[in-house]
């Protein structure tokens, strides 16, 4: 019997559990895992060096409000060989009225602002992402240009404005534009979050009889709950750390939000408590950290849910 050359032999692969495996296997099936360890390592400790480099001027501001004046600005580390708590104390009455004045007023623009764009961008928002009125593309295009436009162009005529019905140096220059709906910014976001309601929920309402107002307040804004929360969380933050616009409108020193009371400190004719403003910067970002912790979860929740449907 002859063999044909060409006939390919047949070998037997497979491996008896007492065999040993191949070396090449071995190596592929833990260097994988081994190279990945390595990978994760280094992402991680880049990550880490970020949040360091990142974090390092908070730090240096904290530890710059546990220390004398005069070793503010000699020694760059974070190492404190003094405590200097005196400075809360002082900070909290250097400019004769206390502290805590200066974060009531901030917050009663913040609590106004947030109302006003919760109310007035959720209205127009709904306005151009569900009804369909003559020259919305235009209205809609104009609104968006309204996002080019810096502040210093329109805070001029906004000025002779509340100066001429005699409000300036009120709070009410900064809150009633929030009632105007005058942030482009979050009206565009919530469009694009209503965009990814889908339309069958109105065409169900409006077959039980609903109108607009009852959609709107029934179906679609229970809905619109992380895009709200993104919008109130921003304007939190900028409204708080605002200061052109709160200099501009107010004069009175009773009347100073935290971003104007922290530049009181900084005085060009006389000495500066740096380490008493830098006590007060630490209290003053205490609700920014607060709200940020526990908004956390609707803002990604938010951000991530808008226009990516």
């Amino acid at each position: 019997m002859t063999i044909d050359a060409r006939t390919p032999r047949t070998t037997n692969t497979s491996s008896s559990p007492g065999e040993s495996l191949d070396t090449t296997t071995l190596h592929t099936a833990y260097r994988a895992p081994r190279t990945s360890r390595w990978g994760s390592i280094l992402r991680h400790a880049l990550m880490i060096a970020v949040v360091i480099v990142s974090l390092y001027p908070i730090l240096w501001m904290v530890v710059s409000s546990l220390r004398p004046d005069g070793e503010i600005f000699g020694d760059p580390s974070l190492l404190l060989t003094t405590f200097e708590w005196e400075n809360y104390a002082y900070g909290w009455t250097a400019l004769g009225t206390p502290f805590g004045k200066y974060l009531i007023n901030s917050g009663i623009v913040v609590i106004g602002s947030i109302l006003g764009n919760l109310i007035t961008c959720s209205l127009a928002a709904y306005a151009f992402a569900r009804l369909r009125f003559r020259l919305q593309r235009t209205a809609f295009a104009y609104m968006l240009i309204t996002l080019m436009l810096p502040i210093h162009i329109v805070i001029v005529p906004q000025y002779v404005l509340w100066a001429q019905v005699g409000l300036v140096d009120t709070f009410w220059p900064l809150i009633v534009p929030k009632f105007l709906a005058t942030d482009a910014f979050f009206i565009f976001l919530m469009i694009q979050f209503m965009r990814g309601l889908p339309r069958e929920l109105d065409e169900a309402a409006r077959i039980d009889g609903a109108g607009h107002a009852r959609i709107f307040f029934q179906i679609v804004l229970p809905l619109m709950v992380p895009a709200l929360a993104t919008t109130a969380i921003f304007t939190f933050i900028w409204v708080w750390n605002d200061f052109f616009s709160q200099l501009i409108f107010l004069t009175s020193p009773g009347n100073y939000t935290v971003p104007i009371a922290l530049r009181a400190f900084v005085d060009a004719q006389s000495s500066t408590s740096f380490g008493a403003m830098f006590a007060m910067s630490v209290v003053s970002i205490i609700p920014l950290v607060l709200i940020f912790a526990f908004g956390q979860r609707f803002l990604v929740k938010g951000i991530a849910t808008t226009g990516l449907k």
